[in-house]
C-alpha cells in the first residue's frame, strides 16, 4: 500500500494525500498546539491581570464563530453515529477527530472570553493556533475538490462535502478576526498618558513585525526628530519599577550575608560571612525576563540549519531529470518561509536581550544613586566622585552592552557544534583542516587606552594653562610632548590593523583548504555541487559565531571587573539615621567623634557637653583644624559617634563653608524645593544682599547657574546658600563660617539683617562658626574649641574676664582688624545705594578670599573673558565704589553669555539634516585622494576574484555529473586553489591599504587639530568652554581612530558582497534581474526612513545622557546638604526622572534596529526566494552547481544588507567627528611665531627701554577700548608700579606687552624695536613674567622650569636657590627630577609661586613683568620674591601690578590707571603730595597720613 500512497503523492504532477493522514495527523496539529499551550497561557493570564475589555462587536463574532465551529465539528460526529445506526460504519478516526476538533474549537472560544477579561488586546496564542488550522486545511480542501472531479457527483460524501467548507470559511474568519486589535482594557494607563507607546496596544502580528515603530520612522523621516516626539517609557521599564525590584533583591542578599551576631557566638568560630553576591540579585531580579530571549535564540539556532538541508534538496533536485516542478516550488517557499521565520525569532530574541540590558542599566543607575546619598565620609574618601560616576556611566553601560551578547555564551558552541556535525557528515574529517585555520585566527586583541588617557591629560593641563603657555613661548615644546604619545597610540592601532587585515584573509582560505584536502585525501571523494555548496554555506554559519566568542568573552571580562567594582560600592557602611535623636534643642553630651572608624576622633569627650538654649545664637570659634566644622557635622549626624549621644529637634538648615549650588535657576537654588512666596523671597533676598546682584545678572533670579555655581563669585554663592537657609524655615539653623567669603561690609550687612540679635533669625537656634571678630561681643554666647575640646564656654564679657585661649585667639587677630571693620562702615554709610560690589561684575573675592582657586572657577574667569581677574585687598575697597567702570566691563560679556548658550545649542541640532558630501569628500582627502581610488579599486578586484572562485568552484562540480572529475582534478584543484590565493592576497592588501589610509588621515586630522588650538589666539580660550575643546581631542579623535575606520571597513565589505551576490544571481538566473529593481526600491526606501530617524534618536538619547551624570556628581557633593535639608527622596525621584528620560530616547533607538532589521531581512528572504523559483523555473538549462552558486550566495546576502544599512547611519554619525574636528582646525590663528627677514638681534633688548605711542587696545572685536591713547615712556632699568581699581586696565598693560591682546591703535616699541613686527616667539621669549596663578604642568620639577633644557643643571640648581627653594628641593629624594602632579597639586600654593620665580630668574631677560598674586600667598613668600627681585633684576626694567601698596613704594615710579587712561604717573613721593587717587589708597591702606 505504502508504495502505491508514496506514488500517488511524491511521484505525480497532481500529488494527493491518503485520507487517513489528512483526518489524523493534519486535523490534529493545531489541536495538539492548542491543548499544550492552553495550561501555562491560562496560568500566565491569571498572574497577568490589565483590567478588563468591553464586549465589542467583533468579540462577539469571534465568540459567534467558536460556537458555530464546535457546532459543524460535532454534526460531522453525530452523523457518523447516525451512519453507524444504518449500518455503514466508518474507521474509528471518523469518530476522534471530528470530538477532539470539536473541543478544541471550545476550548478557543473560552480563551477568547478569558482574554477579553483579562484585557489581552490581540493574542499570539490563537493567532498561531488559527494559522495553523487554515494551513493544515488547505491541503484537505484541496484533495476534496480533486475527488469530486474525479469520482463525478454521485459518489461523494455530501454532508461531510458541506460541513468542511463551513469549517473552512469559519476558520479563515477566525484568522482573520484575529489579525485585528481589540480596544485597550477599561482604567488603563493608555488611556492617561498624553503620548503613549503604541507597543502596549499593537496587535500580534504587529509586535511581531515591530509594525507599530513605522509612525514614529515616518515622522523622523518627515523632520527631525524632537523630544516632544517621544513616546513615554513602558511601566516596566521606568526607574519607578526597576530600581525596587532590584534593591528588593539586593537586601535580601546583604540580609543573607549578615548572620545573627548569635548564631556566631554559637557556631564560635571565625566564619568569614559570606559576600552578598551582587549578581545573584541581578539574576534574581531579572533573569526570568531574559530567559524568554534565551528561548528564542535557541529556536533560532536549530531553524538556521534547516537552509543548508534544503539547499542540498534543491541542488539534488535539479539533478534529477524527471523529478516533477512542485517539489521544486514547494522548496522554493520552504526556504523563504524558514529564512522568515528565523528573522522574526531573532529579532524577538534580540528585543528581549536588548530591554533587559536596559532595565539593568536604569536599576545599576538608581541603585548607585541611592546609596551615593547615605555612605558614610569614610567610604566617599574610598573613592573619587569621577570614580562614583565612572560606576554610573561605564560600568553600568558595560552590563547594558553585555546583556545583548550573553545568550552568545551558549548559543556560539552550540552553533559551531551543530555546523560542525552537519559539514562532518558532507566531508568528513577533512573538515578540520579548515577548522584548524579559522581557530588559528580568532582576532587578537590589543588594549590601546591607557596612551589615550596619558594625552587627554596632557591636552587637558595645556588647555588649562595655555596663557602661560603663551606667556612663556613654551608652546613647541608641549607639541613635541603630545605628538610623542600620540605616535605611540597610532603604532598601537597600526599593529592591530595588521593583524585585522591578516584575520581577514584566513577566511577566504578556509573553504580553500577544506576542499583541496577533501579531494586530494581520497581517490574516491568526488567533490560535486551538493557536498560544495551546502559546506560552503554552512562555513558562512560558522563565521559568526566564532567572530563573536572572543567579543563576548572580552566583554564578560570586562563587565566581571565592573560587577566586582559596583558591589563594592553598594556594600560600604551607610550613615546611622539614628546617631541624631530628637529629644533636645541642640545638645552634645559626652560625645567622641570620628570621621572614619579607624582614624583617631576628632572630637573628644572631655568637656563635650554643648547644651544651647532654644532661640540663642552660638558662635563657635578657635584656630584652624580645631573640629569647628567637624562639631557642625557631628550635629548633622555626618560623622562617626563613638560615643555619647547628640540631639537636635525639630528640622535644620544647614549653610556648609564650601557653598554647594546646583546647575539650575537662582530661584530654584533658594527655594531648593519649597514652594515660592513672592513677599518671603523678596525678604530673604534683602537679607542675604542679593537684591543687587540679581540686577547684574543676565536673567535675573531665573539665570542659569552652571555647575559647581561656576558663574556666581564665591561671596555670591555663599549668599545663596545662606538664603536657602532663610527660606528653607527651619528650627535649628547650623551655619559654617558662611561670612568668610564675602567682603567686610557685606558681612556686616547680613550679620545685622540675617544672623545676628536684630537680624531675620531671630528666636531660632543658631550656632555660627566664625573667624570675624568684630560680631562677636553681639552673641549670646561664645564656645572656644582647642584641639577637638571645648576649653571655655560663655558670653564675650566673660570669657574677657577669664583671659584663657579665648583672649589670646583675640590678641592673635589682632586689634587692627576691628578698626578697619569699623571704617569700612563709615564708609557704607554713604555708598548704601551703589551695593553691586561683590556682584558677579567683579571677580575680587574669587581671587581674594578664597586661596584655593579650584579649576572651575578658573575657567570660569576664562569663559567671561575677563583675563585681568585681580582684585584689590580690602582696605581699597571701601573706596572703589564706583561700580560703572565695571559694571560697563561686565555687561557685554554677560549678554554674550547667554546668548553663547543658545549658539552652543544651535550648532549641536544644526548637525540634524543629512550630512554633506563635502565632509566625505574632506576624509577621502585626509586619507589621500589616489589612496582611496585605490581602496575602491582594490575591494572591487576582491570581489570580482571572490565571485571567480566561486564560479570555478561551480564549473568543477560540474564534472561530477558528467564523470570526468578524475582527469582533470589537478587543473581543478591548481585553478581553484590560485583563485583563493588571489583573492587572500587582495583581501589583505585592500583591507591593510584602508587601515593605512584610515590611520595617516586620523593623524593628519589630529596634527592640524593640535597645530590650529596651539596657534589660536587667547580670546579664543576665553570664550569657549575647555570641555568643548577637550571634547574634540579625545570623543571625536577616539571615533576617527577607531569607530570610524571599522565602519568603512564594514561598510565597504557589505556593500561589495551585496553587489557580488547580484551580480553571481543575475548570471545565473538572468531573468532575476526584472526583480531587482522593485526589492532595490524598497531597500533604499526602508534605509532612508531608517537612517534619518535612527540618527535623531541617537542624538537625542547622547544629549539626555549626560544630564543623568552631571546630576549625580552634583548630588554626591551635596549630600550633606541635602541630607539636612532632607530632601533625599526629591533628590531622587529627580534622577530616576533624567534617567528615565533618557530611556525614552534609547528604546526606541532599538526598536528602530529591530524595525530596520526586520524589514531588510525579509528583503534578503525575497532574494533568497526568487533565486531559488528562478532556478527551478529554468532547472532544465541550469547545471545543478550554478544554482548551488546562486542560491548559496542569496542565503548570506540577508546578514550584509542588514548590516549595510547599520554601516551607511553609523557612517553618517560617525563622520560628523570629522566636520567637528575640522571646525576646530580651522578657527582664526594668532600672528606667526617666527618671521625669519624680521629677526631681532640675538641680544635686544640690551637697554630695556620701552614705550607707548597713542596705544589703544580692547579684548575682542566689538567691545570698550580697555586702554585708551596710551603714551608713556620708561627708561631701561626704571622700576614702575601699576596701581588702579578693577578693571581699570592693569593687566591689559603686561598682556599687550606680550601681544596676546593685539593694538587697536598705536604701538609699543622696545629698544627702537617695533613689537608689533616681529615673531611672536622672538618677543615672547624675550620678557619674562611671573603671573598672578603660579600654573605648574605635570612632568619634572627640572621640566616646569626649563622645558626645551636650553639650561644646564648648575644653571637651574643656581635659580633654585635663590628662589628661596634650595631646601625643599635638595630635601625631595628626586631632587630636581621631582614629580609634580597635575596643577602642582603637591606642591604649596607658596612653594609654586616661588617656582614661577624660578622660572624668571632662569630666563633673566631685561624685561620683567611681576603680576602680584592677590590672597593666595602668605605674606613671607610675598617678602621672599620681592626680596629676591631687589636684589637679582637691579638693572632690569620690573613692571608690577600691585595689590599690595608697600611693595612699590620705593619703586622709581608709580602709574596710576583709571578707566583705561593714565590718571597720575610720578614718584611715590610727588604722588602722596599732589593728594590724587593714589594718595586715597595709600592713606586706606595706611601708608599715608
Amino acid at each position: 500500500r505504502s508504495g502505491s500512497e508514496a506514488n500517488l503523492t511524491l511521484h505525480t504532477d497532481r500529488p494527493d494525500l491518503p485520507q487517513c493522514f489528512q483526518l489524523s495527523v493534519l486535523s490534529w496539529l493545531p489541536c495538539i498546539y492548542l491543548w499544550a499551550v492552553s495550561p501555562l497561557y491560562i496560568f500566565y493570564l491569571k498572574r497577568n491581570n490589565k483590567g478588563y475589555i468591553m464586549m465589542s462587536i467583533m468579540n462577539r463574532f469571534k465568540t459567534l464563530f467558536g460556537l458555530l465551529l464546535w457546532i459543524v465539528c460535532w454534526t460531522d460526529l453525530f452523523y457518523t453515529f447516525y451512519e453507524l445506526g444504518k449500518e455503514n460504519t466508518q474507521p474509528p478516526i471518523y469518530f476522534v477527530t471530528p470530538l477532539v476538533l470539536g473541543m478544541t474549537m471550545l476550548l478557543a472560544t473560552f480563551l477568547i472570553q478569558f482574554e477579553r477579561l483579562r484585557g489581552v488586546q490581540s493574542s499570539g496564542v490563537l493567532f498561531i493556533f488559527w494559522f495553523l488550522s487554515v494551513l493544515c486545511a488547505i491541503v484537505p480542501f484541496r484533495s476534496k475538490i480533486l475527488q469530486a472531479s474525479t469520482q463525478g457527483e454521485g459518489k461523494s460524501d455530501k454532508l461531510r462535502f458541506a460541513t468542511f467548507y463551513l469549517y473552512f470559511s469559519l476558520v479563515v474568519c477566525e484568522l482573520i478576526l484575529c489579525c485585528f486589535n481589540e480596544k485597550p482594557p477599561l482604567f488603563s494607563s493608555v488611556v492617561t498618558d498624553p503620548n503613549p507607546c503604541p507597543e502596549s496596544t499593537a496587535g500580534f502580528l504587529s509586535t511581531i513585525t515591530f509594525w507599530w515603530f513605522t509612525s514614529m520612522a515616518i515622522k523622523g523621516y518627515k523632520m527631525p526628530l524632537e523630544a516632544k516626539d517621544l513616546w513615554s517609557l513602558n511601566q516596566r521599564d521606568s526607574s519607578k519599577v526597576m530600581v525596587p525590584r532590584l534593591l528588593k533583591e539586593w537586601d535580601k542578599e546583604q540580609a543573607k550575608s549578615s548572620p545573627e551576631e548569635v548564631e556566631v557566638l554559637l557556631s564560635n568560630q571565625k566564619a568569614s560571612p559570606r559576600q552578598p553576591s551582587f549578581l545573584r540579585a541581578l539574576i534574581k531580579a531579572f533573569g526570568p525576563y531574559f530567559l524568554i530571549g534565551s528561548a528564542y535564540k535557541l529556536l533560532q539556532d536549530v531553524i538556521t540549519f534547516v537552509n543548508p538541508q534544503l539547499l542540498r534538496m534543491l541542488i539534488s533536485f535539479t539533478k534529477e531529470q524527471n523529478a516533477p516542478a512542485w517539489w521544486g516550488y514547494a522548496l522554493a517557499f520552504l526556504m523563504f518561509f524558514t529564512a522568515f521565520l528565523q528573522t522574526l525569532i531573532l529579532h524577538q530574541h534580540f528585543q528581549y536581550c536588548f530591554v533587559t540590558g536596559m532595565n539593568v542599566r536604569t536599576a545599576v543607575i538608581g541603585a548607585i544613586y541611592r546609596k551615593a546619598l547615605v555612605i558614610t565620609n569614610a567610604a566617599k574618601r574610598a573613592s573619587t566622585v569621577g570614580e562614583v560616576v565612572n560606576l554610573m556611566s561605564v560600568d553600568a553601560q558595560r552590563f547594558m552592552d553585555l546583556t545583548t551578547f550573553l545568550n552568545m555564551l551558549w548559543s556560539a558552541p552550540l552553533q559551531i557544534m551543530l555546523a560542525l556535525y552537519f559539514l562532518w557528515q558532507n566531508l568528513g574529517p577533512s573538515v578540520l583542516a579548515g577548522v584548524a585555520v579559522m581557530i588559528l585566527l580568532i582576532p587578537f586583541n590589543v588594549e590601546q587606552m591607557q596612551y589615550k588617557d596619558a594625552r587627554i591629560k596632557l591636552m587637558n593641563e595645556i588647555l588649562n594653562g595655555i596663557k602661560v603657555l603663551k606667556l612663556y613661548a613654551w608652546e613647541n615644546s608641549f607639541k613635541e610632548k603630545v605628538l610623542a604619545i600620540r605616535q605611540q597610540e597610532l603604532n598601537v592601532l597600526r599593529k592591530t590593523a595588521y593583524l585585522g587585515a591578516l584575520s581577514t584573509m584566513a577566511w577566504t582560505s578556509v573553504a580553500l583548504t577544506t576542499f583541496a584536502v577533501y579531494v586530494t585525501v581520497d581517490k574516491n571523494n568526488i567533490l560535486d555541487a551538493e557536498k560544495a555548496f551546502v559546506s560552503l554555506s554552512l562555513f558562512n554559519i560558522l563565521r559568526f559565531p566564532l567572530n563573536m566568542l572572543p567579543q563576548v568573552i572580552s566583554s564578560i571580562v570586562q563587565a566581571s571587573v565592573s560587577l566586582k567594582r559596583i558591589q563594592g560600592f553598594l556594600s560600604h557602611d551607610e550613615l546611622d539615621p539614628n546617631s541624631v535623636d530628637r529629644k533636645n534643642t541642640a545638645t552634645v553630651v559626652n560625645g567622641k567623634f570620628t570621621w572614619a572608624k579607624e582614624d583617631p576622633p576628632v572630637l573628644h569627650k572631655y568637656d563635650m557637653k554643648i547644651h544651647i538654649p532654644y532661640g540663642s545664637l552660638l558662635a563657635v570659634v578657635g584656630h584652624v583644624g580645631c573640629g569647628k566644622s567637624s562639631l557642625i557635622s557631628a550635629l548633622l549626624g555626618e560623622m562617626e559617634k563613638l560615643e555619647g549621644e547628640v540631639s537636635i529637634r525639630g528640622s535644620v538648615a544647614y549653610v556648609p563653608q564650601q557653598a554647594w549650588i546646583q546647575n539650575a535657576t537662582l530661584r530654584d537654588n533658594i527655594l531648593f524645593g519649597k514652594p515660592f512666596n513672592e513677599q518671603k523671597y523678596r525678604c530673604v533676598l534683602e537679607a542675604c544682599a542679593l537684591t543687587p546682584d540679581l540686577e547684574v545678572l543676565p536673567g535675573g533670579d531665573m539665570t542659569e547657574i552652571g555647575e559647581k555655581g561656576i558663574n556666581l563669585s564665591g561671596g555670591q554663592r555663599q549668599r545663596v546658600s545662606l538664603a536657602r537657609a532663610l527660606y528653607s524655615d527651619a528650627e535649628v539653623y547650623l551655619l559654617d563660617d558662611p561670612l568668610s567669603a564675602v567682603d567686610a561690609h557685606v558681612s556686616k550687612h547680613i550679620f545685622d539683617n540675617l544672623i545676628g540679635p536684630e537680624g531675620a533669625l531671630k528666636g531660632k537656634t543658631r550656632i555660627l562658626v566664625t573667624h570675624g571678630i568684630s560680631f562677636l561681643p553681639q552673641v549670646d554666647n561664645i564656645m572656644v574649641l582647642v584641639e577637638g575640646r571645648v576649653s571655655e564656654m560663655g558670653s564675650y564679657q566673660e570669657l574677657l574676664k577669664q583671659n584663657g585661649a579665648f583672649a589670646e585667639f583675640l590678641r592673635n587677630y589682632s586689634l587692627e582688624d576691628i578698626i578697619e571693620e569699623d571704617e569700612a562702615t563709615d564708609d557704607l554709610i554713604e555708598e548704601e545705594e551703589l551695593f553691586p560690589d561683590d556682584a558677579l561684575s567683579n571677580h575680587t573675592d574669587m581671587v581674594d578670599n578664597e586661596p584655593m582657586i579650584n579649576e572651575a572657577k578658573r575657567n570660569f574667569i576664562r569663559q567671561i573673558s575677563i583675563i585681568s581677574a585681580d582684585g584689590e585687598n580690602p582696605r581699597t575697597r571701601s573706596v572703589r565704589r564706583h561700580g560703572c567702570s565695571q559694571r560697563k566691563h561686565s555687561e557685554p560679556q554677560e549678554k554674550k553669555k547667554p546668548q553663547e548658550v543658545e549658539k552652543l545649542i544651535q550648532a549641536e541640532t544644526a548637525e540634524t539634516g543629512k550630512v554633506k558630501t563635502k565632509v566625505y569628500l574632506e576624509y577621502a582627502k585626509a586619507v589621500g585622494p589616489l589612496l582611496s581610488v585605490l581602496i575602491c579599486f582594490l575591494y572591487g578586484c576582491q570581489s570580482a576574484a571572490a565571485i571567480g572562485t566561486n564560479v570555478w568552484l561551480s564549473q568543477w562540480t560540474n564534472d561530477a555529473a558528467t564523470n570526468q572529475t578524475q582527469e582533470r582534478i589537478n587543473l581543478r584543484v591548481g585553478v581553484y586553489a590560485a583563485l583563493g590565493i588571489a583573492q587572500g592576497i587582495l583581501v589583505m592588501i585592500s583591507s591593510f591599504t584602508l587601515a593605512m589610509g584610515n590611520i595617516g588621515a586620523a593623524r593628519k586630522l589630529h596634527l592640524n587639530l593640535l597645530a590650529n588650538k596651539l596657534h589660536t589666539p587667547q580670546s579664543f580660550f576665553d570664550t569657549t568652554p575647555i570641555g568643548r575643546i577637550i571634547n574634540r581631542f579625545s570623543k571625536d579623535i577616539y571615533v576617527i581612530d577607531e569607530a570610524l575606520p571599522a565602519t568603512v571597513l564594514m561598510f565597504l565589505g557589505t556593500f561589495f558582497v551585496s553587489l557580488s551576490t547580484m551580480i553571481v544571481i543575475i548570471y545565473s538566473t538572468p531573468i532575476f534581474a526584472v526583480v531587482i529593481a522593485p526589492l532595490a526600491f524598497i531597500y533604499v526606501f526602508v534605509q532612508r526612513f531608517y537612517v534619518a530617524t535612527s540618527r535623531q534618536l541617537k542624538r537625542l538619547e547622547s544629549v539626555s545622557r549626560s544630564p543623568i551624570y552631571s546630576h549625580f556628581s552634583e548630588t554626591i557633593t551635596g549630600s550633606s546638604v541635602i541630607r539636612a535639608y532632607s530632601r533625599h527622596s526629591a533628590f531622587v525621584l529627580m534622577s530616576d526622572m533624567k534617567v528615565d528620560e533618557n530611556q525614552k530616547s534609547y528604546y526606541p533607538g532599538i526598536v528602530s534596529n529591530r524595525w530596520l532589521g526586520v524589514r531588510i531581512e525579509f528583503i534578503g528572504n525575497c532574494i533568497v526566494l526568487f533565486a531559488a523559483l528562478f532556478a527551478v523555473t529554468g532547472k532544465d538549462n541550469l547545471d545543478p552547481g550554478l544554482v548551488g552558486l546562486s542560491v548559496s550566495y542569496a542565503l548570506q546576502v540577508t546578514m550584509s544588507l542588514n548590516w549595510m544599512v547599520r554601516m551607511t547611519s553609523d557612517l553618517e554619525n560617525n563622520i560628523v567627528a570629522v566636520e567637528r574636528v575640522k571646525e576646530y582646525s580651522e578657527t582664526k590663528t594668532e600672528a606667526p611665531w617666527d618671521i625669519e627677514d624680521k629677526k631681532p638681534h640675538p641680544d635686544w633688548p640690551t637697554m630695556g627701554n620701552v614705550e607707548f605711542h597713542d596705544y589703544s587696545v580692547r579684548y575682542r572685536e566689538g567691545l570698550d577700548l580697555v586702554l585708551k591713547n596710551i603714551n608713556l615712556s620708561v627708561k631701561g632699568g626704571e622700576k614702575i608700579g601699576i596701581v588702579g581699581r578693577t578693571g581699570a586696565g592693569k593687566s591689559s598693560m603686561t598682556l599687550c606687552l606680550f601681544r596676546l591682546l593685539e593694538a587697536a591703535g598705536g604701538e609699543i616699541t622696545i629698544d627702537d624695536v617695533k613689537i608689533s613686527e616681529i615673531g611672536l616667539h622672538d618677543l615672547r621669549s624675550k620678557l619674562t613674567i611671573i603671573p598672578q596663578e603660579p600654573v605648574l604642568f605635570s612632568g619634572t620639577l627640572r621640566m616646569n622650569l626649563d622645558p626645551f633644557d636650553k639650561y644646564s643643571d648648575e644653571d637651574v640648581w643656581k635659580a633654585v636657590e635663590h628662589s628661596h627653594l634650595h631646601k625643599f628641593v635638595s630635601n625631595q629624594p628626586a631632587q630636581l627630577q621631582l614629580e609634580c602632579s597635575e596643577g602642582g597639586e603637591n606642591l604649596s600654593v607658596g612653594q609654586r609661586q616661588l617656582v614661577c620665580l624660578a622660572r624668571a630668574l632662569l630666563r633673566k631677560t631685561r624685561i620683567l613683568v611681576l603680576d602680584e598674586a592677590t590672597a593666595a600667598i602668605d605674606l613671607e613668600t610675598d617678602d621672599l620674591i620681592q626680596s629676591t627681585i631687589r636684589t637679582q633684576f637691579e638693572d632690569c626694567t620690573v613692571f608690577t601690578i600691585a595689590h599690595r601698596l608697600n611693595t612699590i613704594m620705593d619703586y622709581t615710579r608709580v602709574l596710576v590707571l583709571d578707566k583705561g587712561q593714565i590718571a597720575e604717573f610720578d614718584t611715590p613721593t610727588n604722588l602722596i603730595s599732589q593728594k590724587g587717587i593714589f594718595y586715597g589708597m595709600a592713606k586706606d591702606a595706611g601708608l599715608a597720613q
